[in-house]
């Protein structure tokens, strides 16, 4: 039989398997529903000034997350306010 080399995060849910349990139809509709929603189609290129940015990637870095994150989800509360 031949060996399968998995990747980290393949490895880790083969180690964590015991701890994903069963939903009903109903919930994992839900779940991928909202999976859709969270996906990004559109790319958005802009030009901002520099000490914005940094003060920006300050944030996002206080807040533990990745610039482009906090930036995304700046746009998304003012788009749905």
């Amino acid at each position: 039989m031949r060996k399968i080399k998995l990747t980290k995060q393949e490895q880790w849910i083969e180690d964590h398997a015991e701890e994903f349990v069963p939903v009903k139809r109903e919930l994992y509709n839900e779940i991928v529903a909202a999976i859709e929603r969270k996906k990004k189609e559109m790319v958005l290129n802009m030009r901002i000034n520099r000490d914005d940015l940094e003060a920006i990637k300050q944030k996002a870095r206080n807040s533990g997350i990745k610039y482009q994150t906090f930036i995304s989800e700046i746009l998304h509360r003012v788009a749905k306010a």
